[in-house]
């Protein structure tokens, strides 16, 4: 099992990761004891020699990170022929105890290494560096959720055998399975669509006002962060029935097949991209009465509220056509 491609590439690459993050973290305690910016010593200077090299390696591991959950769900449909009752990535991750726990935990990290790199790309525009103690301890507290990401994916992969048998998408994903999201699936569905239907306008007005006003980045960066969890709610309770046209498929796996025309992937990149870039305009608001930072910061919130924007229309349109030219009625359910 291990000599799958997709297998070998997480592996190897959630590896190299850690070592990297490890040699990062390592550098960045470094950088944090003894950054002085006004000192002109030979220290310094090879301090700021460092961090270009830790800022460029952290860069590339973070952005393998970001790739690497839709690698994860990639490989893990792959696998699903292997096992017994699996039809997709839903029944390959209940394989074992560590296949959704490294999910979730992967989504969680994701968003972690889209700020980094946010407050990274933003420090790195100021000429004093103003974010470089700030910017270490935030791979500090990131660094341990990647250790742990990495070794509950290495135990979920190396754990996986032929034959297993699992439970299939219409079992795990249904109203009679218990579970917190059965529990979800339970609720009236008016409830998922009037959150969704609520929070999507929200979440656009309050990043065109920053787009347009340099303002309320604080606003919008909650409401990102929770159109984001609403948004996946909704694509599995009602989103995604209008996809497959059967009201009982809430599954948010199958959606990423070809018979779907891999619409999934388009969704959950809106998502995740929106979600990462509308929370960034929040973090990084505090740092806009740094004096180096005050003309740097609003052109880069902007730029962001831009990209939320475009990435929750995205969304949105996706969703929308799926629904209206579905031919599911919900009126005969």
């Amino acid at each position: 099992m291990m000599f799958h491609p997709g297998v070998l590439a997480l592996l190897l690459g959630s590896g190299l990761t850690s070592l990297m993050l490890c040699y990062s973290a390592y550098q960045g305690g470094r950088i944090i004891r003894n950054w002085d910016i006004g000192s002109g010593s030979e220290s310094q200077l090879e301090l700021e020699r460092r961090t270009y090299l830790v800022s460029t390696t952290m860069t590339y591991a973070l952005g393998f990170q970001l790739l690497s959950l839709f690698l994860f769900i990639y490989t893990a449909d792959t696998l699903s022929p292997l096992f017994v009752g699996a039809m997709c990535a839903a029944g390959s991750l209940n394989v074992n105890g560590f296949g959704y726990p490294t999910l979730i935990v992967k989504i969680g990290n994701c968003l972690l290494a889209g700020l980094w790199l946010i407050v990274n790309s933003t420090d790195n525009r100021a000429h004093d560096y103003p974010l470089i103690r700030i910017k270490y301890w935030l791979l500090l507290v990131i660094a341990p959720f990647l250790l742990v990401e990495t070794l509950i994916q290495g135990a979920y992969l190396l754990s996986l055998k032929p034959n297993v048998i699992t439970s299939c998408c219409a079992v795990l994903f249904s109203t009679d399975a218990d579970s917190v999201l059965s529990d979800l699936l339970a609720l009236p569905r008016s409830l998922s669509q009037t959150a969704f239907f609520s929070s999507a306008p929200i979440a656009l007005a309050s990043g065109l006002y920053v787009y347009l006003k340099a303002k309320g980045a604080i606003l919008f960066s909650v409401a990102s962060l929770l159109h984001f969890v609403i948004s996946i709610v909704a694509l599995i309770s009602f989103i995604s029935i209008y996809i497959y046209e059967l009201p009982t498929h809430h599954c948010p796996f199958c959606i990423l097949h070809r018979e779907y025309g891999y619409v999934g992937y388009l969704m959950y990149v809106a998502i995740l991209v929106s979600a990462v870039s509308g929370i960034g305009t929040g973090v990084i608001n505090p740092f806009r009465t740094i004096a180096s930072l005050r003309d740097v910061i609003p052109p880069i919130q902007k730029r962001l509220a831009l990209i939320s924007i475009i990435s929750i229309a995205g969304f949105l349109v996706i969703a929308g056509y799926g629904m209206l030219f579905s031919n599911l009625s919900m009126a005969a359910y």
